[in-house]
């Protein structure tokens, strides 16, 4: 390795420990050392743009995307989606590491003859993310991740999105296998963009052939309607998916049965209101009319509001003297009969904490199960309990996704590029 490459790849052992470090052109000696030369065993995937391999520094790894030479890539293109990339920061977005550009003489024939060309090798570097793609997680709702996992999956995509449609931004090519995740399963949108880097002819090849994942993409994506829609619809299929492992159209009820008999008792108020919610904004989205579906803003304002209402705060609740008494350093409450405290929350909601088992439980979840124990007493027909706290819904099917109104407004103008000048 050389002089320049040895000061490149300090450089970039800062850049794995301290996120402030810009990313920097990286030499192409460099990243075939780190790679082996991109060597097969290297290799961790591919696509329609690129190869992706691993590349190993003293102290981690990167994913190294190599495009493929055989891409007629305008330069000018390639260069400002990397000022794109340099720029898209946020914790639900693939950290991008560097670039290179650099030009390597190769044989190769020319009119029947062997001469020496410049070709231009064209590599982006992004963060290594260990546990793969969503696509390797999704399972149904009776096994695999938890609900509130699939709830933080559910909710950093929709940030992830949102932050890349502020910035005008379309991905094009929103699915599982282009979702990757952290060490703590946080999920990071990856490979945007590339599509505007070639000519009008082949952009159009690519998209038609690549980016239209079947499956994922919306109906006017092939009648070459480029917009933040086209987007929604994919999140639209990816919630639906996480939530019931399939992709597809499926009603709130059946989804909401799905997960109240997995769910504990103790979550079921809380997170079934989550699945609700979700459930709605994947069908929404899905809707065959792009004027139907809802933006990712209305999306996180639905999220925050819902999370809100659950938020505890110390003040909403009002306490019976326990908890002074309890971390008295003379111990003279140490002889005191256990007693509970009851709490409110800031919507009214009352609560109940037990001095032995001191987790807090909904009075409502409390009663629930009292009237639990009794049904399984009295009724010898086992008809299934129906729970309390969420009402549920009528027997009729919802209505077709089409039917739900949208708020007006004016959407914001993608662009062919990343950001507007």
């Amino acid at each position: 390795m050389d002089g320049k490459a040895s000061t490149a790849q300090n450089y970039l052992e800062r850049m794995l420990f301290d996120e402030r470090v810009k990313p920097i052109k990286l030499p192409l000696s460099l990243l075939e050392a780190i790679t082996k030369n991109f060597s097969d065993d290297h290799e961790i995937g591919r696509g329609g743009f690129a190869k992706v391999y691993k590349g190993r520094t003293r102290n981690g790894m990167i994913a190294v995307k190599k495009l493929y030479k055989t891409l007629d890539m305008h330069e000018q293109k390639f260069i400002q989606e990397v000022q794109c990339l340099i720029k898209v920061r946020h914790k639900n977005i693939v950290r991008f590491l560097g670039y290179c550009a650099d030009t390597q003489g190769e044989m190769t024939d020319y009119e029947g003859k062997s001469v020496l060309a410049e070709v231009r090798n064209r590599l982006l570097c992004f963060e290594f993310l260990p546990n793969g793609s969503l696509y390797e997680h999704i399972t149904d709702a009776s096994c695999g991740l938890e609900w509130r996992m699939r709830y933080q999956l559910i909710k950093g995509i929709c940030e992830g999105l949102h932050y890349l449609h502020e910035n005008h931004i379309v991905h094009l090519d929103l699915k599982p296998g282009n979702i990757l995740l952290d060490n703590n399963m946080v999920p990071k949108i990856a490979d945007f963009g590339l599509s505007r880097c070639f000519d009008e002819n082949q952009s159009r090849d690519i998209t038609s052939k690549l980016i239209g994942t079947p499956g994922y993409v919306a109906p006017e994506f092939y009648n070459g309607q480029i917009t933040f829609n086209l987007d929604m619809y994919s999140l639209g299929v990816i919630v639906m998916e996480i939530l019931t492992g399939q992709k597809g159209y499926s009603t709130v009820d059946k989804v909401l049965e799905s997960w109240r008999n997995r769910l504990e008792i103790a979550q079921q108020e809380t997170s079934l209101h989550q699945v609700r919610l979700c459930v709605e904004i994947g069908i929404t989205c899905m809707d065959a009319n792009p004027e139907n579906r809802r933006d990712t803003k209305y999306i996180m304002d639905k999220l925050k509001e819902l999370e809100s209402s659950y938020e505890f705060s110390e003040d909403a609740f009002s306490f019976n003297g326990l908890e002074k008494d309890s971390h008295r350093k003379d111990g003279a409450a140490a002889n005191k009969e256990p007693t509970t405290v009851n709490g409110t929350n800031k919507n009214g909601i009352h609560y109940y904490i037990s001095p032995t088992r001191p987790h807090v439980v909904s009075t409502h979840e409390i009663l629930g199960a009292h009237e639990r124990q009794s049904q399984q007493a009295d009724n010898r027909s086992n008809k299934q309990y129906e729970d309390p706290i969420l009402t549920k819904q009528s027997e009729s099917t919802m209505a077709p996704a089409h039917a739900v109104q949208v708020n007006g407004g004016v959407e914001p103008e993608p662009w062919s590029g990343c950001f507007r000048s």
